[in-house]
């Protein structure tokens, strides 16, 4: 029967998969730790009090990925080139979603429309990526290989989540709601359908490299349709609400070190 933890569990079990899955990974935070390094750099000084958190923001991002790249080197891999169809962040770009690198490379400070479109931009992927990272703790969290490095990066996403719940809503209250809710609006439409599209490319990959008969790559396939629909009707709102969460100031003090693994 499938099921999400048997998925994962023939990821983890084949190097040619968990070398593609790791290499995603550590990608796209590598990617992340860059662009939260370049805003925190080019905040507008009517809001220089949220560059010590962004930077923040980055600097653990970039920790994921370098534990990304230990896993891989723990097994005694390389990382693979990710499938420019498996590139979430600049599928998202190329969207017009968030802040573009052309943008980030100028030494020009940033407006503060720009990092409402950031933080809108951040509680949408934060969103997707606390709730990916909390199936694999409820089903890895105890693993001897992944376990310790999956526990930390969850705890990160979820300090990341809130504190975007926390920024967006002092913002809102300092007069941006309405451009807000545009972003948050706007930045869901486009994740949800460049999650789609990315995880049906992922899938595909996984499953050429695993050799998986066409029902079940069918199943698969239908499983990810069915997650953008209930996305798409259900999921929106909870990507696009806001609350202010129980832990206040969580990018308030240094990242904390990568595990040893």
């Amino acid at each position: 029967m499938l099921s999400a933890r048997s998925l994962f569990q023939e990821i983890l079990d084949d190097d040619r998969t968990y070398r593609l899955f790791c290499s995603i990974a550590a990608s796209g935070e590598a990617q992340g730790g860059w662009e939260n390094g370049r805003i925190a750099a080019l905040v507008p000084a009517s809001l220089s009090h949220l560059a010590p958190k962004i930077a923040r923001h980055g600097a653990d991002e970039d920790k994921h990925g370098r534990i990304f790249r230990a896993l891989l080197k723990r097994r005694g891999l390389r990382p693979v080139q990710v499938p420019p169809e498996a590139d979430y962040t600049m599928l998202l770009e190329r969207r017009g979603i968030g802040l573009t690198h052309t943008k980030l490379r100028r030494d020009e400070r940033l407006t503060e429309h720009d990092i409402l479109v950031y933080l809108a931009h951040s509680r949408i992927t934060e969103q997707r990526a606390a709730d990916q990272m909390a199936l694999l703790v409820r089903y890895f969290g105890d693993h001897p290989e992944i376990g310790k490095a999956v526990r930390m990066i969850s705890a990160d996403e979820d300090n990341h989540l809130a504190y975007c719940h926390e920024e967006l809503l002092r913002l809102a209250g300092s007069g941006h709601g309405r451009a807000i809710h545009t972003a948050l609006h706007t930045c869901a439409s486009a994740e949800i359908e460049v999650h789609r599209q990315v995880s049906l490319a992922v899938m595909d990959r996984m499953g050429r490299l695993l050799g998986w008969p066409a029902p079940k790559a069918r199943t698969l396939a239908a499983g990810i349709h069915a997650a953008y629909g209930y996305d798409r009707i259900a999921g929106r709102r909870r990507m696009t609400t806001l609350t202010m969460p129980e832990r206040r100031d969580p990018l308030g003090g240094p990242a904390a070190p990568a595990p040893a693994l």
